[in-house]
């Protein structure tokens, strides 16, 4: 009897651990000093500083892009922007210019002359509906996409909920632009 049970219970955690739909996917980390999942683009300086990511622009844009591309994921971060730095997180980007022509940009400057394109909104696409202040602080964000749909939460509020399938899928771009600093840390995706 006891080896009966021995054999049932390595059954189990066979067919658990066999099981793809027994356990979630985990998170990739991202744009990490130590990965080479990443690249460069434009102008904007990107260095370390104690495990964050930071991106300088000075009248200068640019971007650091996976070398994956995603179709189906949840995105969390943690962003940090000063009050003049115009910035994004660019998701399922299909052309060669990471711009809204060819992303879909989740915004990152609360300060935008056209709030309709402020902070949690999708640029182009969908005005925010919340407004979350994040200037000179710790803030998250969370971009969730699943086939046509794109939604985004700062701070745990939603500000996106997109139906739009112009793109379903792309490689994914974090933003410096115009003048200021903006800081990074803890960028996971999990694809679904």
């Amino acid at each position: 009897m006891k080896n009966l049970s021995q054999v049932l219970i390595v059954t189990v955690l066979f067919l658990s651990c066999s099981n793809p739909n027994s356990s979630e996917d985990k998170p990739i980390s991202l744009f990490t000093e130590e990965s080479d999942n990443w690249s460069t683009e434009g102008e904007a300086e990107w260095s370390f500083e104690n495990g964050e990511l930071v991106g300088v622009a000075d009248s200068l844009m640019g971007f650091l892009v996976s070398k994956a591309s995603f179709k189906n994921f949840e995105l969390t971060l943690e962003f940090n922007p000063d009050s003049t730095i115009n910035s994004g997180v660019y998701v399922r980007c299909t052309g060669n210019e990471t711009t809204p022509d060819y992303c879909y940009e989740i915004n990152i400057w609360d300060l935008h002359p056209n709030q309709e394109y402020r902070t949690g909104a999708v640029v182009f696409k969908a005005n925010p509906l919340n407004y979350i202040e994040t200037l000179n602080k710790w803030n998250t964000y969370k971009v969730r996409c699943e086939d046509g749909r794109i939604q985004a939460w700062v701070n745990g509020v939603q500000t996106a909920d997109l139906k739009d399938s112009d793109f379903s899928e792309g490689y994914i771009a974090l933003q410096a632009a115009a003048v200021g600093e903006i800081r990074f840390r803890n960028v996971q995706v999990k694809e679904l």
